[in-house]
């Protein structure tokens, strides 16, 4: 059985403070980062000793578990406040999922690949996160649960999805990497009363983000 020993613990800490270096400043978003074990979230033990070094891995279905300072810097992004409903658009491995449950947000998350869908909902409960999961298509968001407070997008989009920004509330803020594979910039929309606020926050790198096919 895996666990998460004083070593991880300290790698952890580590870790935080190289986001501090790299620019990170939110005390919430470290104590995340510090507190959730994001080699539990790896399930290849082969590269379990590289999880607290900054940088991606491949998680099985094309997808990645995106480096600690990407999560945190999304994380601040966002602006969350405690109690506030959040839709996750790519859950992968659950790790981002995670620290928005740590954040103390009300987490609805959609991952398109059925595989990494089962297997991180069995993953979040296990290990004490309670967020609703869903199978299914990002671009639509989930009508059914909207209207959210904050949209995360933890893959890289084209464009900005309509349906999205439909079900942001006022005040709400949209957080998303938009441009071609392999190289996107990180955007923030905030809808006001007046419309759409935009801004740009650097260049990034993600997985696309793809529409679901039937059987997928």
């Amino acid at each position: 059985m895996r666990t998460d020993d004083f070593r991880h613990q300290g790698l952890r800490r580590q870790l935080v403070e190289l986001l501090k270096k790299k620019g990170i400043a939110s005390d919430k978003v470290l104590a995340a980062i510090g507190k959730v074990p994001r080699h539990l979230f790896i399930d290849d033990t082969a590269f379990e000793r590289f999880a607290y070094v900054d940088q991606a891995f491949p998680i099985g279905c094309g997808q990645t578990i995106s480096q600690p300072y990407t999560v945190a810097f999304q994380s601040e992004l966002l602006q969350l406040k405690p109690g506030e409903k959040v839709l996750e658009i790519g859950t992968g491995c659950g790790y981002q999922t995670a620290i928005l449950c740590e954040l103390g947000a009300k987490v609805y998350s959609i991952e398109r690949h059925r595989p990494l869908y089962l297997a991180t909902k069995a993953r979040l409960v296990a290990m004490g996160f309670r967020a609703t999961l869903v199978h299914g298509d990002g671009y639509k968001g989930l009508p059914v649960h909207a209207p959210f407070n904050k949209v995360i997008v933890t893959c890289g989009a084209p464009e900005i999805p309509q349906a999205l920004l439909d079900q942001l509330v006022i005040g709400g803020r949209l957080v998303i990497p938009v441009g071609g594979e392999g190289r996107q910039s990180m955007i923030t929309v905030e809808r006001t009363a007046n419309g759409m606020e935009r801004q740009e926050h650097g260049a990034f790198s993600f997985v696309p983000m793809v529409e679901k096919k039937s059987g997928g």
